[in-house]
């Protein structure tokens, strides 16, 4: 069995983690899951793409414990390095990332689900947080750096030096997941909800170009943020969408976006 599952349905990409029944990462999966996000990225029939754990009790409960207890502090160095370079990859792409968060979502099985755009997770699913003090270690896949941007530097000092635990009726009240979905067909409405931003319904390229400004924007100064969107929005002013939304909103009729 392949460690990440990929699936192409309508315009949305499934990355399915698989390694049950807690779905925890090794180098391999990363490299996996690495392999999945470029193929994504530069399929243009893929406007979303949706990441999901197998099973219905773990979205995913982080690294592979027993792996990082073997390894050598080298080994442990270069995989969490690898395991960044793959989440910025996932949170730099320039199409709308889901996680869909079916069941518990702990450790790194968090920060993988911090680098999407959009957590949307099971009623009652399961327990999230990140609880990597209580190993004698701090959140080293990203969770430090993405967390305080979501619930701000005292909130995230809190949740993690504590490393409690919560559940996703809490967390979405903190930010941390954008909405709750109830348990009956929850996979289903996950890719209702992400259809509703395919063509020719939404403009795809220009959910992406929103996802980019936000995600680099925020983190360079006001000035360059701004710079940066000017020249996203020429791009999306020549664009095919960019003309045919113009000329329905003319014409007073719904659009017919194309992704291009």
């Amino acid at each position: 069995m392949a460690l990440v599952e990929t699936r192409i349905e309508g315009g949305v990409a499934i990355l399915e983690l698989c390694d049950p029944p807690a779905n925890t990462y090794s180098y391999e999966m990363m490299r996996a899951l690495d392999d999945a996000i470029l193929r994504a990225r530069m399929d243009d029939g893929v406007h979303v793409l949706v990441l999901r754990g197998q099973g219905d009790k773990f979205f995913c409960a982080g690294a592979n414990i027993q792996m990082l207890r073997e390894a050598t502090p080298s080994y442990k160095y270069q995989f969490c390095l690898h395991a960044n370079e793959t989440l910025l990859r996932l949170e730099h792409t320039s199409k709308l990332v889901i996680a869909a968060l079916g069941g518990h979502t702990v450790g790194g099985g968090l920060e993988v689900a911090l680098a999407a755009d959009l957590r949307i997770a099971r009623r009652g699913g399961g327990k999230i947080g990140l609880p990597e003090v209580t190993l004698g270690v701090l959140p080293g896949t990203g969770g430090t750096q993405r967390l305080v941007r979501l619930v701000g530097k005292s909130r995230a000092i809190e949740l993690m030096a504590s490393g409690r635990l919560m559940d996703f009726d809490e967390a979405q009240k903190l930010g941390i997941v954008d909405q709750v979905f109830e348990s009956n067909g929850f996979f289903d409405r996950v890719l209702d909800y992400a259809r509703t931003f395919v063509p020719p319904g939404r403009a795809a390229l220009a959910v992406g170009r929103i996802k980019r400004a936000v995600q680099s924007g925020s983190e360079i100064p006001i000035e360059s943020g701004l710079a940066l969107e000017r020249e996203l929005q020429q791009v999306l002013f020549q664009s095919e969408d960019a003309k045919e939304g113009l000329s329905a909103y003319a014409d007073k009729r719904a659009p017919s976006f194309k992704g291009k």
